[in-house]
């Protein structure tokens, strides 16, 4: 439901997925989601890539060694778990559970293999793709980064086609053409989904039920007056 209906009816938490090729503003717009809608949680992937420059371990991933992601693999503790660039990503199970129940909503920026196993064991997920304007322009945004070799961006380009090709597996496609926009559509999206009655899992009508005694009771007055 609404942010104001939480007060009224209670309702399971949401999954929301967020995929997108490298360098199409995915990072941009969660942070613009997130502006609107701060209590969204933002699930944090492990992975055994590098830290970045910019990144906090533990905010934006946590950045752990192959035997410590192996291990927590083994425990059945990852929801998903993925192999990106040569790099392995994992979202931990756990505060996926504890969302969904505690009616939270949880946004995960995953790629396009995640998606497939979080809509498996949560079918109740919504999947957004994100797409750039042009697969030219995600070229001039993955140069602009200047943190990638041309070997690093062929590769992502490739990506990207593949990835591309998967857009109608997801519940949604929003094209990054202007931010303000993009986010107003990721907006929408988030409004619409809490507002499903399928989610509800208990409905409180005390409010709607005094109010109609009231106005009745006030029918019945003007009648006898």
């Amino acid at each position: 439901m609404t942010r104001n209906s939480h007060r009224s009816t209670r309702r399971r938490g949401i999954i929301f997925i967020l995929s997108a090729p490298s360098g199409a503003g995915k990072t941009t717009l969660i942070n613009g989601l997130r502006s609107i809608f701060p209590e969204i949680e933002l699930s944090v992937s492990w992975t055994t890539r590098s830290l970045r420059d910019g990144e906090v371990d533990g905010r934006d991933y946590r950045f752990v060694t192959r035997r410590q992601f192996d291990a927590m693999r083994a425990k059945g503790r990852f929801a998903e778990w993925a192999q990106v660039h040569s790099h392995l990503y994992g979202t931990p199970r756990g505060p996926l559970n504890l969302c969904v129940q505690r009616g939270r909503d949880i946004l995960l920026d995953i790629d396009v293999q995640g998606d497939r196993k979080i809509k498996r064991l949560y079918p109740g997920a919504v999947a957004i793709f994100l797409l750039p304007p042009s697969l030219r322009e995600l070229a001039r945004r993955l140069a602009l980064r200047g943190t990638e070799g041309r070997e690093t961006m062929r590769r992502r380009l490739a990506n990207a086609r593949d990835e591309i090709r998967r857009v109608i597996e997801y519940d949604y496609c929003v094209i990054n053409r202007d931010v303000k926009e993009a986010v107003a559509v990721l907006r929408s999206i988030v409004e619409a989904e809490r507002s499903r009655t399928s989610r509800v899992t208990r409905w409180r009508m005390e409010r709607l039920r005094a109010r109609r005694a009231r106005v009745f009771h006030d029918h019945k007055t003007q009648r006898s007056g």
